[in-house]
């Protein structure tokens, strides 16, 4: 589908709209689509553009923007930069901003994140801005950030989206200037990740051997539930009783089905934890610490 921002000026208010044309996606069966209002510009554009008297504002805003190009987004940023955590029940809302100049300024602006080989694509798909979080600042006479937030549906992704997306923003200036970026950066998004750890037999005399089990999953977002990560490195730490901080015993691996289980001999009173560093997909993830008493 392909993604148009498109403005006009619509009952005191501008309408900058993403708009997106589904295409058959009979495999996925998603489609993506939203619509923006942003304040409205400063200016009738009518007496700017030179347009005939009687033709429509949005039809004069398209004649002022064929004319100039000095609108700019300079950057978007989506959650900081920072990876997009999603599990498989709660949407997940994150925070973005976009700055854009223009020699009239900018009316405001928005983002969006899409995934694909391009966002023409049939096979692109993406997130939209949730229309009333977005507020906007004016940095200078040209300059303006907006803030704003986009909301991801586990429901709608699938287990091959842990991965890089790319981030697109759309503003408009106040001479009625329309403009797009399709990549302006990138952030990723991931499968929620849980870790449990058991130490056991407890309490257990000193020098004798326990059993530490566990199991690493992640948000499975095909099946809307938590699957087992498996062959992956995890790090079995201890924390002694009174100490501030973990030290790592061993590196274990988690079998097929995403289960961790080792031994060792207990030496001291103490905290027994997994930890998990993360691949791309998957963040990383510890589990909270079993005291074990050992007598």
């Amino acid at each position: 589908m392909r993604i148009r921002a498109t403005v006009a000026v619509v009952t005191g208010a501008l309408a900058l709209s993403a708009l997106a044309v589904p295409a058959a996606q009979a495999d996925e069966g998603r489609s993506w689509s939203g619509e923006i209002e942003l304040p409205a510009p400063k200016a009738s554009f009518g007496a700017e553009t030179g347009a005939e008297a009687g033709t429509p504002s949005s039809a004069r805003a398209a004649v002022q923007a064929t004319q100039d190009g000095d609108a700019k987004i300079t950057s978007a940023v989506v959650n900081g930069g920072k990876p997009i955590v999603v599990g498989t029940k709660s949407k997940q809302t994150v925070p973005y901003t976009v700055t854009a100049t223009d020699d009239s300024g900018i009316a405001g602006a928005a983002a969006f994140i899409w995934i694909g080989s391009s966002v023409d694509a049939e096979d692109s798909f993406g997130f939209g801005p949730n229309e009333k979080s977005i507020s906007c600042k004016v940095v200078s006479a040209t300059t303006t950030t907006c803030k704003g937030t986009i909301t991801l549906t586990p429901g709608l992704l699938l287990n091959s989206d842990a991965t890089w997306w790319r981030v697109g923003a759309a503003a408009g200036a106040h001479d009625g200037q329309e403009l797009e970026r399709d990549s302006v950066s990138k952030v990723r998004v991931q499968r929620f990740s849980k870790l449990t750890v058991n130490a056991s037999p407890e309490p257990v005399k000193k020098g004798k051997t326990i059993t530490v089990t566990g199991k690493l999953t992640r948000a499975n977002w095909g099946t809307g539930t938590y699957k087992g990560y498996s062959k992956q490195s995890v790090k079995l730490q201890f924390k002694k009783k009174g100490a501030k901080s973990y030290s790592t015993v061993k590196t274990v691996k988690t079998s097929s089905t995403g289960t961790l289980k080792t031994t060792v001999k207990a030496s001291a009173d103490g905290y027994w934890r997994y930890s998990f560093a993360g691949t791309p997909s998957t963040p990383a993830v510890s589990a909270k610490g079993d005291y074990l008493d050992v007598k």
